[in-house]
């Protein structure tokens, strides 16, 4: 069952489509949105955190832009189904269709880190379920809605290249989400549907802050550009993925960390 947060504001949507983005009740997600927002595009606000998506919707709209929050369940099939449809009307309300979705659903600060011969197999399973089935089952449910010319931008991990120690569970899944972005490019591409992946290094949201006391400096001397991530800097590449800029450019995966992976 998808709920919504009947919010939206009538504002103009510049002939842009609408923008899906899960994990959008706060941090990253939040970014994306208001990012999205102000560049024009209409949002779909997507979190299993209602009030967090109400939160998300309060401050797209105070920004004046133009957003309606869903709260739906992307392990679930019923759920990412109802939700796809629901957000196929909203878009279809506001003369648009859906532009692209943008697949950032994932746990992350709450995972436990262990070595890999102790992480709880129902943890593995868990965050296996969020971070790869997640993108699989929202892709799968907005295809039928998806016409030439939508973006597909899936959310993995700079860590999938660095390795991070007692981290297999998280590493692994945005692996996959890598290897599922591939696959899927290949498959849409059919239909002219473009797939790409960000791989974000250590960004400074609010979960990122309640992982360590020295959040803001953690790792900055290993990179190329000498400051630490801002949620703008992601946000920065999705709206290239997302823009005519990018029409050529599928299967593709764009590492994001200020060039801390080839130091």
């Amino acid at each position: 069952m998808v709920a919504t947060q009947d919010n939206t504001a009538d504002r103009t949507t510049n002939g842009l489509g609408t923008v899906v983005i899960t994990g959008a009740a706060g941090g990253l997600g939040r970014a994306f949105a208001l990012g999205f927002a102000r560049r024009g595009y209409p949002v779909a606000a997507v979190d299993i955190n209602a009030d967090g998506i109400a939160e998300t919707v309060q401050a797209v709209t105070q920004a004046g832009g133009c957003a309606k929050g869903f709260t739906a369940d992307v392990t679930d099939a019923a759920s990412t189904d109802a939700l796809a449809q629901q957000v196929n009307e909203f878009a279809t309300s506001l003369d648009t269709t859906v532009h692209a979705v943008v697949n950032n659903a994932a746990i992350y600060a709450t995972i436990n880190r262990s070595a890999f011969e102790d992480i709880d197999p129902n943890e593995w399973d868990k965050v296996m379920a969020v971070n790869l089935k997640g993108p699989w089952m929202v892709t799968r449910a907005f295809s039928p809605y998806l016409t030439a010319g939508s973006r597909v931008i899936n959310l993995a991990s700079a860590t999938v290249y660095s390795g991070s120690e007692q981290w297999a569970h998280y590493v692994a899944s945005k692996a996959g989400v890598i290897g599922l972005s591939r696959v899927l490019a290949k498959e849409l591409g059919h239909r002219e549907i473009n797939v790409n992946t960000i791989s974000p290094g250590f960004t400074l949201t609010e979960a990122s802050y309640g992982l360590m006391d020295d959040a803001a400096s953690y790792g900055v001397q290993r990179g190329a550009l000498k400051r630490a991530s801002q949620p703008e800097d992601i946000v920065g590449a999705a709206l290239y993925l997302a823009g005519p800029d990018s029409s050529f450019v599928t299967g593709q995966t764009i590492v994001v960390d200020g060039g801390r992976q080839f130091i």
